[in-house]
């Protein structure tokens, strides 16, 4: 009787609710994530591969040949799928970043614009910019990609778009985009987590990516206009505050401190070049825990002592060391690199010692150092330009990997040396995640055959 009472009331209970369906809400965890937080979560993942040495994921440090191999020495040596670094780095990007921007856009465009229509422009705008800079990286990480059908769920065979026909729809859409921004109007505020909600910021930031373009492409009128409204001090850095605390923390920290490893020395590439330049940047990138004043590179992808050789300094290990993804000291190197290829009026000696003196004063403070490195040690040399400009951009750009590779394979300087274990030379692409073969193969197919072969050293079409 007792249980037969108990079901009974169970029953007239739930006859009485008026909607059954809330029964099964989670009010724990959220069903819907706002725009803004996608946003966030977008720039975080953006970041954190473009920074990170996990080997799994970004092995770019070792592509620039800032740093090498101690106890595994695969990567070092170039070999890219034994721990799928293609794959993973497809989906961070497509999956992490883009698909979170592209929810994002849908989410901010069907809300209302709360009376403030230029508020919620200026927030898609810098969601479409983003979008422009992470394809970016993926064109200039492959070649031809999933541009036009990605990031359609129910397509799951994208076709691969012809690289340089990305490139100059990119363009366009980013034209659009800084065209869309409102200086004088808010945007995404503390949710963006590089900028603060500047929209004059991400106008200089839309107007750098617009000037690395039209370097990359030869292109005179985009190198011109994106060159006069890009930055103009090391307080325009597009920078990634980490914080101390976990899951916030600077990669590297985590990486290299937080996991105890002892994977990585400085190359012997890197100390080499900056011992014989007698750079002042060297105590920020390297430590001296062989001594003060003694710096001594692992040679670049041999078995490494990690006791034998110099490490990564305190100051780039540092948990809330930020990630940078574009800088002051990058607009003016590019616009030397400009002036040289006829796309920029002015002096690239200039625009030259600029981009060396920015260097030197994000990483030390003290931009007077600049002054004697200039006169005596790293002076233009105009009849040997490329020479220059490639290795001061490589220096200028430590840490930033993909950033050194990109402009090594553009202007083929700094001299990098060959794999000491495979023998390879520096890759100039990656190949397809073999993913791709399997899941894409068709579209797969045509791409590589389209780029000259799915090789490690099959150059992109701005590579020349």
């Amino acid at each position: 009787m007792k249980k037969l009472i108990f079901i009974l009331t169970l029953v007239v209970t739930f006859s009485c609710s008026s909607d059954l369906t809330d029964m099964n809400i989670d009010t724990k965890n959220a069903t819907t994530v706002p725009g803004e937080t996608l946003f966030s979560n977008a720039q975080k993942n953006l970041v954190d591969y473009m920074v990170s040495t996990n080997v799994n994921v970004n092995i770019y440090k070792m592509f620039a040949q800032y740093w090498t191999e101690t106890t595994y020495t695969d990567e070092a040596n170039y070999d890219v799928q034994n721990r799928a670094i293609p794959r993973n780095t497809w989906n961070r990007l497509y999956r992490d970043v883009l698909k979170d921007l592209d929810e994002s856009s849908k989410i901010i465009t069907e809300e209302g614009d709360g009376g403030l229509p230029t508020v919620k422009a200026n927030k898609l705008a810098i969601i479409e910019i983003m979008k422009i800079y992470t394809f970016k990286v993926l064109v200039d990480t492959f070649g031809n990609i999933p541009y036009s059908e990605a990031l359609d769920p129910d397509n799951v065979n994208p076709v691969y778009d012809d690289a340089a026909g990305i490139y100059s729809d990119l363009l366009a859409r980013l034209n659009t985009a800084i065209s869309g921004l409102s200086a004088g109007s808010g945007s995404f505020d503390g949710a963006d987590l590089i900028y603060n909600g500047s929209v004059s910021n991400w106008i200089k930031f839309g107007n750098a990516i617009k000037l690395e373009f039209g370097v990359m492409m030869n292109d005179a009128s985009t190198t011109a206009s994106g060159a006069a409204g890009t930055f103009t001090s090391i307080a325009d850095n597009a920078n990634f505050q980490y914080l101390d605390a976990t899951p916030n923390t600077n990669p590297i920290w985590v990486d290299l401190v937080q996991s105890g490893r002892s994977d990585f020395v400085i190359a012997n590439t890197l100390v080499d070049k900056m011992v014989a330049l007698n750079d002042p940047r060297i105590t920020a990138y390297m430590a001296e825990n062989l001594g003060p004043g003694v710096f001594v590179g692992g040679p670049y992808a041999d078995n490494n002592s990690f006791s034998a050789y110099t490490h990564v300094s305190d100051k780039v290990e540092a948990p809330t060391f930020p990630g940078t993804i574009f800088s002051y000291s990058q607009t003016e190197l590019l616009k030397a690199e400009a002036v040289k290829k006829g796309l920029l009026s002015g002096s690239a000696q200039t625009f030259y010692n600029n981009g060396v003196t920015a260097s030197i004063e994000t990483w030390t403070g003290d931009a007077s150092l600049a002054t004697s490195y200039l006169a005596n040690d790293a002076p233009y040399d105009d009849a040997n330009w490329q020479n220059s400009i490639g290795t001061q951009a490589w220096l200028a750009l430590y840490n930033r990997g993909f950033e050194a590779w990109t402009t090594w394979r553009r202007l083929n300087y700094p001299t990098l040396n060959t794999a000491v274990i495979s023998g390879l030379p520096v890759p100039t692409r990656l190949t397809y995640p073999v993913s791709e073969q399997t899941l894409n193969g068709a579209n797969y197919t045509a791409a590589a055959a389209a780029i000259g072969g799915d090789d490690l050293n099959t150059k992109l079409f701005w590579d020349n």
